[in-house]
């Protein structure tokens, strides 16, 4: 820390806070919890993230938010520059949720008082003389919607453990009426692409658990992206489900997901946002985990308490309303990108999971929920 910097949080509250996670949806999503930390315990600031353009979508309805910035990815040295100057110590607060250069370097530029999560590494240390305080970034053993929230007990608040959702009337009236006016609890959502091939489940499975489902008298709804890739991929899925199976990939926002996801009787996806988004609104979730850490990303069920992390990091568990469900090899969970280990590969663990195992974990959150009326 340098020494230079006043490592103490501002003593009064402030009327001007900046997230940034300029990264991807799930991690814009497991902000949230922070952001709402914030929103309770300094109820007249104006708390502000800043993200990715594209990833906007998962905080545009979120009521804790006074505006959202975005940077490209890849912004052009002039576009990039501007931005910086346009952020210029505007806040009174801003905190970066993740440990890369930009982010960090954001943070800077932004608050008269900065904290971050960063790396504890030789080669990193510049980057803690440009904050206030700084968390050491655990990636293996602490949850990261906990990690998050290490920043709102860095600030002296109380943190809280909500994955927030949010959606307005009119995304729910959109919903109705791509729906058909099918009623809530008689559906069954499933989110079969993940952005990456390594977390992929096999089509033929989700025609099984599909045509499972139907069996229990609930409508197949399948959601997914807007990008060609991706919904071919759905529609490749949805041409042998059942009759009745509502293909709604690149028909719906993500604010409109919100809406979609809580009155569904259940959901099933991959190492997703999306999944996240579903345990978030308590609709009982099956997770699809192959690779990846379920410590570090498994979905935050809905109510779990903040002090703890709802997962351990080998085998198939439950936790509140989320099933998740692990791949049996000995490798699991590897944490890396599939077995020839690039993001285009496929991973032994998912595509070896038998449909029989999923139903099953599907079958156990069914008998646990309340009978629709009318159903």
């Amino acid at each position: 820390m340098n020494a230079t910097l006043e490592r103490r949080a501002p003593a009064m509250p402030p009327r001007h806070v900046l997230v940034i996670v300029t990264r991807r949806i799930g991690d814009v999503l497991l902000a949230t919890p922070l952001i709402r930390s914030l929103k309770r315990a300094w109820p007249e600031a104006r708390v502000d993230a800043l993200v990715f353009q594209g990833t906007e979508g998962g905080l545009a309805a979120n009521p804790d938010i006074h505006r959202i910035h975005t940077v490209a990815e890849r912004p052009g040295a002039v576009e990039h520059a501007r931005f910086y100057a346009a952020l210029l110590r505007r806040y009174d607060i801003a905190l970066s949720v993740l440990t890369g250069d930009r982010p960090t370097l954001y943070a800077f530029a932004a608050g008269r008082w900065r904290a971050g999560l960063l790396n504890p590494r030789p080669k990193e240390a510049w980057k803690q003389r440009l904050l206030h305080r700084w968390i050491p970034f655990d990636d293996l053993e602490t949850h990261t919607v906990r990690m998050n929230l290490r920043l709102a007990e860095l600030l002296g608040i109380p943190p809280i453990a909500e994955v927030v959702v949010g959606w307005s009337p009119r995304d729910q009236a959109l919903v109705q009426a791509l729906t058909l006016g099918t009623r809530p609890g008689h559906y069954a959502v499933l989110h079969p692409y993940p952005k990456f091939n390594y977390k992929k489940w096999y089509p033929a499975g989700w025609r099984q658990l599909a045509a499972w489902l139907d069996r229990q008298g609930l409508r197949i709804v399948l959601t997914g992206g807007a990008g060609a890739e991706e919904r071919a991929y759905v529609a490749a899925v949805a041409e042998r489900l059942p009759g009745g199976a509502l293909n709604l990939a690149g028909r719906v926002s993500l604010a409109m997901l919100g809406p979609l996801l809580a009155g569904a009787a259940v959901y099933v996806g991959p190492d997703t946002a999306i999944t996240h988004m579903a345990a978030a609104v308590g609709t009982p979730t099956v997770a699809l985990f192959g690779p990846s850490n379920p410590v570090k990303w498994g979905p935050w069920p809905k109510g779990h308490p903040a002090d703890q992390n709802p997962w351990q990091r080998i085998g198939s568990q439950r936790a509140g309303n989320v099933f998740l469900l692990q791949g049996r090899k000995h490798c699991v969970p590897c944490m890396l990108e599939g077995c020839e280990r690039h993001v285009q590969s496929y991973s032994d663990c998912l595509q070896e999971l038998p449909a029989s195992r999923v139903i099953e974990a599907v079958q156990t959150l069914l008998a646990e929920r309340p009978m629709p009326v009318g159903f």
